[in-house]
């Protein structure tokens, strides 16, 4: 139970939609009851007007109360659903933002041993199973001891002891049936979440690697594995329906002892009346209709044991402490508003237990300056990357910028100065200007338009929507270098004056490569250029070349100095022209 603790506490910001729901929940229930209570004695009565001496019956009053009744039972569903399902998707909606808000700076450390498919199955599917917390545990518990009591008061005021009997039965129900189903669902709803994880999970797997299982020919096995896992969640979910079954039966026959008992004591007298008639109705009808509205709680605590497996498995990774922390308010000095200059001195790095990716590394960048990291793959260069936007923080020695070490700046302020363009230009499913303004919230239609033609993509313009052109799951009617300048746009809408760029021109042709290195040159034009990459084609524009080897650099020098000594550039570059 302490798992859900943490997202308990966010039920306070919602507390008074939630009281809403649940009183509406309570005065349908109780509009049922009494709809169905006083229907059975109306008709009860009516049949015994004329007999016994009875030769009149208003029937005025109890018509006008079915009909009552009846409307409000159907305003307040309505209501009830309506304030319900907007509160659930408004503490869904914070549950996520919660969720996300302790993902984003676990970013990469925490979260390095999770699969992409099973951290997305977290985030998404874990995230939803929270709400039943209050659609299938919370509002259901609430509104059964709300009618426990009014039906138990209410009946009193005819009979005490035959109401204290109902009373007793439907707390009996409301105490032993719960507990029991949330023992015998617990391992059920834990089996539940692992498999939907693992299936989803494998099939996000299967969905990314058809090609190469089909290549290798284990797309067959893999897909047993996968079929395997299906009819293990589609077994525990056949558990979980059996348990629902015996529960609701469970209740019914709970039900059926309570009629059954109030039809016989009610007999014997209503009241010290030992002609109660129509009463008798009155009081199994009564009956019938309450556990009809504690039908809910039998499953109740049976979902818990589901809901408090997803919150066990959200919980493991927003509990993780960051690896890096920034500090609430900068003390970094911002003398050089137009430059960024980096000073990296005796810097080591290592993942985990694994060799050093970077071993004992020192380089002075200036403001304004070019550089180009030059490197077999594995040798340190977007490691370095992310040492300078702390992603990560060296085990040994310190990293500077602009003087200041960067554990001195706050993220909001180091996220301002740096702009990051990474290999693959991650697009999300939405329009142009969305996708542009992640990079400036706050820049006009115009400026957005500035920068597109700036990067030579006005003609994604040249239509109707503009702006507004819906590019889909990843841009894909962009070519790949349409996406590098997208991500060049970025860029210059984000506007600060480190560039650090991962193999910004992998994967195209020579030409638009070509394009792509020249609109580099022209809009890093006074900022701080770090490119990391293995192709030799435009390095002789840059300041400097870096080209470095098990996390060191072991030679540097523009393009004509390297080539001159003969070393590791020279022979990369006799390399390329074969």
């Amino acid at each position: 139970m302490k798992s859900l603790l943490p997202f308990l506490k966010l039920y306070r910001r919602h507390i008074v939609r939630l009281l809403a729901g649940i009183l509406l929940a309570v005065v349908t229930l109780l509009a049922s009851i009494g709809l169905l209570t006083l229907s059975g004695w109306f008709l009860a009565a009516t049949s015994l007007a004329g007999v016994a001496g009875i030769y009149s019956f208003n029937y005025m009053l109890p018509a006008a109360g079915v009909r009552g009744a009846a409307i409000s039972r159907t305003a307040a569903r309505y209501l009830e659903r309506l304030v319900s399902h907007d509160t659930t998707f408004r503490v869904l909606q914070h549950l996520r933002v919660f969720t996300f808000s302790k993902l984003l700076p676990l970013s990469p450390a925490g979260i390095a041993r999770f699969r992409e498919g099973e951290l997305l199955n977290r985030l998404v599917a874990d995230v939803d199973t929270l709400d039943h917390l209050y659609l299938r545990v919370i509002s259901p518990l609430a509104g059964a001891l709300a009618v426990i009591a009014v039906v138990t008061v209410g009946l009193s005021w005819l009979d005490s002891s035959l109401a204290l009997t109902l009373g007793a039965l439907m707390l009996l129900t409301l105490l032993v049936i719960p507990p029991v189903f949330y023992r015998a669902g617990l391992p059920v709803g834990a089996d539940l979440t692992r498999l939907r994880g693992e299936y989803r999970s494998t099939l996000t797997r299967w969905l990314q690697g058809q090609a190469e299982l089909s290549l290798y020919g284990a797309a067959s096995q893999f897909r047993r594995g996968m079929d395997a896992t299906e009819q293990a969640w589609l077994a525990a979910q056949q558990r979980q329906a059996s348990l629902t079954g015996m529960s609701q039966g469970l209740v019914m026959l709970m039900g059926g002892i309570a009629v059954t008992l109030l039809l016989w004591l009610s007999a014997a007298g209503i009241g010290g009346d030992p002609y109660p008639g129509a009463y008798i109705a009155l009081f199994v009808f009564c009956a019938l209709a309450a556990f009809e509205a504690l039908a809910p709680v039998g499953t109740a605590f049976q979902h818990l044991g589901h809901v408090m497996a997803s919150a066990s498995r959200v919980s493991q990774i927003i509990e993780q402490r960051p690896a890096v922390s920034f500090p609430a308010a900068s003390a970094a000095s911002q003398s050089h508003p137009t430059g960024a200059s980096i000073t990296i001195k005796d810097v080591s790095f290592r993942y985990g237990d694994g060799p050093c990716a970077i071993d004992g590394l020192t380089l002075e960048i200036g403001a304004g300056e070019h550089i180009a990291l030059l490197g077999r793959t594995g040798c340190g260069k977007s490691t370095l990357l992310q040492l300078l936007t702390r992603a990560w923080d060296p085990q040994q020695g310190t990293i500077q910028l602009n003087g200041q070490p960067l554990a001195n700046w706050s993220e909001a302020d180091l996220r301002a100065r740096t702009c990051v363009v990474t290999q693959r230009v991650h697009l999300f499913s939405a329009s142009l200007r969305d996708n542009l303004l992640l990079a400036a919230p706050g820049s006009h239609d115009g400026h957005l338009c500035d920068a597109l033609r700036q990067v030579g993509l006005e003609k994604l313009l040249d239509n109707d929507q503009g702006l507004n052109a819906w590019l889909g799951e990843g841009g894909r009617q962009l070519s790949g270098g349409e996406l590098r300048r997208l991500g060049l746009a970025r860029a210059i809408l984000h506007g600060g004056d480190l560039m650090l760029l991962d193999e910004p021109t992998e994967g195209l042709d020579a030409e638009t490569e070509q394009q792509i290195l020249a609109l580099l040159r022209q809009v890093a034009g006074g900022k701080t250029l770090i490119m990391v990459t293995h192709r030799l084609r435009g390095l002789a524009y840059f300041d400097r070349i870096c080209v470095m080897d098990n996390g060191q650099v072991i030679e540097q020098g523009n393009h004509q100095e390297l080539v001159s000594k003969r070393g590791r550039y020279w022979t990369f570059l006799q390399r390329f022209a074969l």
